[in-house]
């Protein structure tokens, strides 16, 4: 009795192990991984801007179709492609970095289409505001870093929110109210 309850121990906890193994978590690649926001400038351009660091995680499981993306931006990391309106952008009337120096995304739900995910829910988090957004994923690939020799993500994905929304809305609408934030990130599996 006693070696054939050791015996069912042993496969129920090397089935346990076999199920969890699926799941994995990544380390988002910062020199790989940057989220860029553009709007209308009194629709005369497109301006386009990035900010150049950012941490967080992704969690995949491809088997169970599960996943989470948690990411921090460094809004002081604001790059406009100009210094001095890099300065400017983080003032209290738009993204008020004196304040609220990170930005957040957690999801609540990956949505999967066959196996890959194709849309992430979550709470944006701006200037202390949260709001819901879904992020679009228009890009994701899982293989194997051809340098590092480890397994890697890539993804791309998009949304776009009202700065208003987010208490950073001086001179709308004639600078757009509407944002597109695009997001390509690299992801390193630990």
């Amino acid at each position: 009795m006693r070696t054939s309850l050791i015996a069912a121990a042993l496969a129920l906890s090397a089935f346990a192990g076999a199920a969890s193994a699926q799941s994995a978590t990544y380390n988002l690649d910062p020199s790989h991984t940057f989220p860029r926001f553009s709007y209308s400038h009194f629709g005369l351009s497109t301006q386009q801007s990035r900010f150049n660091n950012t941490t967080g995680t992704v969690t995949f499981d491809k088997a169970a179709k599960t996943g989470a993306v948690d990411v921090v931006i460094d809004m002081k990391a604001v790059d406009t492609g100009f210094t001095p309106f890099n300065g400017h952008i983080q003032g209290e009337d738009f993204l008020d970095t004196a304040k609220f120096p990170t930005a957040t995304f957690k999801s609540t739900k990956v949505v999967f289409d066959g196996d890959k995910p194709a849309s992430v829910d979550g709470n944006l988090t701006i200037k202390g505001v949260t709001k819901p957004v879904t992020l679009k994923i228009v890009n994701f690939v899982t293989t194997v870093h051809p340098m590092m020799k480890k397994d890697v993500i890539g993804a791309e994905a998009t949304t776009t929110i009202k700065r208003t929304d987010f208490g950073a809305g001086k001179f709308a609408p004639y600078v757009g109210d509407d944002v597109t934030i695009t997001i390509a990130l690299e992801a390193i599996k630990q």
